[in-house]
Order: structure tokens, then C-alpha cells, then sequence
């Protein structure tokens, strides 16, 4: 057949389909295997990372900043995956961190057992559809069996002391030897700013101040705000003080459109630079005549202005963060004003005390109140290194993230692999129930659950599969809470020990790890557009993709 000037001879099938390019991978080998492989590798890399032996890994991003860190969260942010499978185990922990906080690293380490076993399963000749409908049957019992072991609670989520013993193994799992000190820091900052209504608890509100030198025994809490920098003038502590916070610079005002002014003689400049000296210090003037005692400045403080503040004995700090600002004026119930001037009774706030400390060579400005009226508390905390310092703020914000969710659901799991173990021993015994080639699913979904003890134990020393075999043993024996030991090896009561997770945390783990577990399953085929032009990725070309 003729073909006429500007037509586009078309190909049948794909080619005919996609642009020039494109690459196209299907089938168990090119798509399924190669999608569970990629999961699993990063599995593998966060897994020696669980527990409270868990090792630290050493990642250098692309900006070439450090992380020393075993918290996965991190890990999988800035290992900076591309492949698109393991993409979606870096989404399912990055939302098991924004929503609960805590065991990213038990997501991401149970999406990989879960794709093992399902390879084992293909392996064997089993249909994909079949091995998601076994999941989705053990998942859906798991969930049941689960609910059964939230016996345990915490009864009163206001009080300091059983907030933070629930605490204490928490972040014993990230900063190991330091929890009996973090723990309670972090329940009396959390306390600080608890809201009356239930639900309400807002984590904003507890913040971190990262000062280095000293050590981790140095840190502590303050009811209120610490501004990492020094006060203007030469005024270093105020007490019961009226607070004016002005979201602008304290500078002479600038007009709007642009001007000339003619100066012919000495004296006229005398009387433009004294009008401007009156006119700053009327206004400074007027806001000392409100009582105000601190000022807090959203830009930069003229030198004018300081002299001014500093003769009318006004304490003065500037703020470049609109973030921090907005934090101030929750503190000290102030509005933040737009234009320089007296405030109002209601812009106006006030404050219990503000002061200048000296931390090693840092300077801090702290605005403290009282702790019945505090709504934002601050945890400084000191170590020796940037990197020390990051990875204990990690720690803190999972266990204020913790207590978010614990004043939602107080409901306790036992903790050290025991409910793992005891949930994989139920749905062992449930897929001898389910009928077809589905058990075959279930019965590893039982095996992939084992992961948690299994992996607690080889990060600590132990033979994993002897101590498995020690845990099935201790619950035949009435040890319905069988735990691993970390510490001295072997076997104990999660319950006895204090041990306990949260139930919202566990089952959200769940959730998100067979949800991400699934979806790769799913995949049978991999389409891939052809790169748009521009400049090619920085890197090593071998790091990059290819399917």
C-alpha cells in the first residue's frame, strides 16, 4: 500500500503502541522476580538495624551529608531508592513514621520476609492470585489474633511515671543505654503540653534544641521556647514580662514608591536625622509605655531601634524563622503585629521569664512559663557530635509520636518477638483449616511472622533457630509472653520484663507491610517510557535503574 508525504508507518503490538524507547519487561523471571529481589535487598539492609542490638549504618547522601543512624526511616530516605518496587517499601515505612513513629524497621524488614516466602512459593508452582488470596486470609486472622493480645494498657496516659515506663523500651530500640535517662525527659515534656481533650495532642508542640558539648546528662526540659541566639542589647533577663511580637523589621519605615530629598546646608541634615532619631524613639517610646518589657522582632533590629529599646530598658531578640515566630506567640499568647507600635491588650502577651544562657560557647535566649499555662515545651539536649545530637532527636520524636498515639489507643502488646511468635503459632494452626493450595500461603505468611524473633536473636549473638525452638518451647510450658532475651540470651516474660508495644503500632505495621507486600506481588509486567532529554543523573551511571 502507498504511503503519502507526512504519514507514520505503525507497527503492530507494542511498538506500534509506546514511543521509541520504551522497554518492556513481563513473566515470572523479568517482572515478579526481579521486583521481590529488590525488596528483599533492602530488607536486607535495614534488617541488622532492629532492636536494641541493632547496628548502625554509615550513609552519605548526594549533598555529601553524614547520617550515622539505625533508625530505617532514615535509611531508606537517603539511600535515595530508585527502583520502583522497593520504591514502595520506602513509601510504606515513610508512612508508618508520619503516622505512628516506631517500627519502620519492622515494616520494612517484614515486607521482605513476606516477598521470600512468596518467592519460595512460585518456586514451588503456585499461582500469584493464590498466594495473595493465602495472605489476605492469614492477614484478615492475624488482625483477630492480635486484638486478642491487647490485654494490657496504660491507665492513665497524664501520668509522667507510666507514660515513660512504657516509653523505655522504645527507645531503648534506638539509643540503647540511654532510655532510663531519655525516657522520663521526654514523658515530662510531652506532660507539659498535654491538651484536655483526648486526641487533640499535638507533637508541633514539643520541640528539640540541639546544643553540642556536655553530655547527655546535661540535657533537660524547659516549659517553653529556647531561640538559639542571643538577645540585641545588652538587657539578658526579664521576669513577669509584657511581650510585643512584630512580624516586620524595627526599622525606620520605608515609603512605598521611591523618593529624592534635596540637602543644601549642614543644618538641614541635622533636623532630617533628628526627625527620624523622634520619630523611632516616640515609637519605641509608646511601647514602653504599655509596659511592654520584651520584644520579639521579625527581622532585623536597626541600630537606632536597639539604642532606643536599650534606654527604655525593653529586652529585644530577633526571630528569621516565621516558624519559630508563630512558636513564640503560642508561648506567650501574643499576636504577632504587623505594624511598629504600641500593642493592644489583646495582641499583647506575656511571659514568666526570659533569659540569656551560656551552653559551651552557644548562647540561648530561653522563654520559660509556668507548667500549668505552657503550651510549647522544649527538650535541650547536649552531646559531643552533629551526628550524636541527630540521632538523638530521631529517638525523641518517635517517642513523642509514641505518646500521640497512646493517648489515642493505650492499648499493650507484649514486646521482644512475643507476640510475633505467638501470632505465627496461631495462624500455623489456622492454615491447617483453610482448604486448597491458599494454606501453603498462610502457613508461610506464619513462617514470614517469625522473622522478628529470628532476627532480635542474630543481632545479639544467638543461634536464631535454637532460640525460636526455646520460645515454642516456654509457651507450651504456660509462657504465653515467651520473649527473646537480648540482653542475657535465651528466654523471659515479656510481661514480667515491661516489655510492651503499642497495639496501634503493631497493627499499623501490619497493615502497611502486606499492603506494600501485595502491591508488588501484583505486578506482573514493567513498562518503562523512554528518559526525557535534558541532562543525564549525576552518579555513578551503574547505580541508576535498569530493569
Amino acid at each position: 500500500m502507498a504511503m503519502h508525504k507526512g504519514q507514520v508507518r505503525v507497527g503492530a503490538g507494542l511498538p506500534g503502541l509506546l514511543k521509541d524507547g520504551y522497554k518492556h519487561m513481563s513473566g515470572l523471571e523479568e517482572a515478579i522476580m526481579r521486583n521481590i529481589d529488590a525488596a528483599k535487598k533492602l530488607s536486607e539492609i535495614t534488617r541488622t538495624s532492629l532492636g536494641p542490638n541493632g547496628m548502625n549504618k554509615l550513609v552519605i547522601n548526594h549533598l555529601e551529608k553524614l547520617f550515622v543512624t539505625s533508625d530505617a526511616a532514615v535509611i531508606c530516605k537517603e539511600l535515595e531508592v530508585i527502583h520502583p518496587a522497593a520504591n514502595l517499601v520506602v513509601m510504606a515505612a515513610k508512612m508508618q513514621e508520619d503516622e505512628v513513629g516506631d517500627a519502620t524497621n519492622f515494616t520494612v524488614t517484614f515486607v521482605g520476609e513476606l516477598l521470600s516466602m512468596a518467592e519460595k512459593l512460585l518456586r514451588m508452582g503456585l499461582h500469584i492470585s493464590e498466594i495473595v488470596t493465602g495472605y489476605e486470609k492469614a492477614a484478615k486472622k492475624c488482625n483477630e489474633l492480635l486484638l486478642a493480645l491487647a490485654e494490657d494498657s496504660v491507665e492513665n496516659y497524664r501520668d509522667r511515671d507510666q507514660v515513660a515506663k512504657c516509653l523505655l523500651h522504645i527507645i531503648g530500640s534506638k539509643q540503647p543505654g540511654s532510655e532510663a535517662f531519655l525516657a522520663p525527659l521526654i514523658a515530662e515534656a510531652c506532660m507539659a503540653v498535654m491538651p484536655p481533650a483526648p486526641g487533640t495532642f499535638n507533637v508541633d508542640n514539643v520541640r528539640v534544641c540541639k546544643l553540642k558539648g556536655g553530655f547527655l546528662g546535661d540535657s533537660k526540659v524547659v516549659h517553653g521556647v529556647v531561640c538559639q541566639r542571643d538577645s540585641c542589647g545588652s538587657i539578658k533577663r526579664v521576669s513577669n514580662a509584657k511581650v510585643a511580637v512584630f512580624a516586620q523589621a524595627i526599622q525606620a519605615s520605608e515609603t512605598e514608591a521611591k523618593g529624592t530629598v534635596l540637602i543644601t546646608s549642614a543644618e538641614e541634615l541635622m533636623k532630617y536625622s533628628k526627625s527620624e532619631e523622634k520619630m523611632m524613639e516616640d515609637k519605641i517610646k509608646e511601647i514602653a509605655d504599655a509596659g511592654v518589657k520584651f520584644v520579639v522582632s521579625g527581622g532585623s533590629i536597626s541600630e537606632m531601634a536597639a539604642h532606643f529599646l536599650e534606654k527604655f530598658g525593653i529586652m529585644s531578640i530577633k526571630i528569621m524563622s516565621k516558624f519559630e515566630l508563630r512558636r513564640i506567640c503560642r508561648t506567650t499568647g501574643a499576636t504577632a503585629m504587623p505594624k511598629l507600635g504600641a500593642p493592644t491588650p489583646e495582641e499583647a502577651g506575656h511571659i514568666d521569664l526570659v533569659e540569656v544562657m551560656e551552653f559551651g560557647d552557644s548562647k540561648v535566649t530561653v522563654l520559660r512559663q509556668n507548667a500549668d499555662t505552657s503550651r510549647v515545651a522544649t527538650i535541650i539536649l547536649r552531646s559531643s557530635t552533629d551526628n550524636a545530637l541527630d540521632d538523638l532527636q530521631r529517638a525523641v520524636d518517635d517517642g513523642v509520636a509514641t505518646v500521640k498515639v497512646l493517648q489515642r489507643d493505650n492499648r499493650l502488646v507484649p514486646g521482644a518477638g512475643a507476640t510475633e511468635l505467638a501470632l505465627a503459632e496461631d495462624i500455623a494452626t489456622f492454615a491447617a483449616t483453610v482448604p486448597g493450595l491458599d494454606q501453603y500461603a498462610v502457613k508461610k505468611f506464619a513462617e514470614a511472622l517469625e522473622v522478628v524473633p529470628r532476627t532480635l536473636a542474630e543481632n545479639s549473638g544467638q543461634q536464631a533457630q535454637d532460640v525460636v525452638s526455646a520460645l515454642y518451647t516456654a509457651r507450651t510450658q504456660g509462657n504465653k509472653a515467651a520473649g527473646v532475651d537480648v540482653i542475657d540470651g535465651g528466654v523471659l516474660d515479656a510481661r514480667q520484663a515491661g516489655i510492651m508495644d503499642l497495639y496501634a503500632t503493631k497493627q499499623s505495621a501490619f497493615d502497611l507491610g502486606l499492603e506494600a507486600a501485595l502491591t508488588i506481588l501484583r505486578v506482573d509486567q514493567i513498562i518503562m517510557s523512554k528518559r526525557a532529554g535534558g541532562p543525564k543523573p549525576k552518579g555513578n551511571v551503574a547505580n541508576q535503574y535498569q530493569p
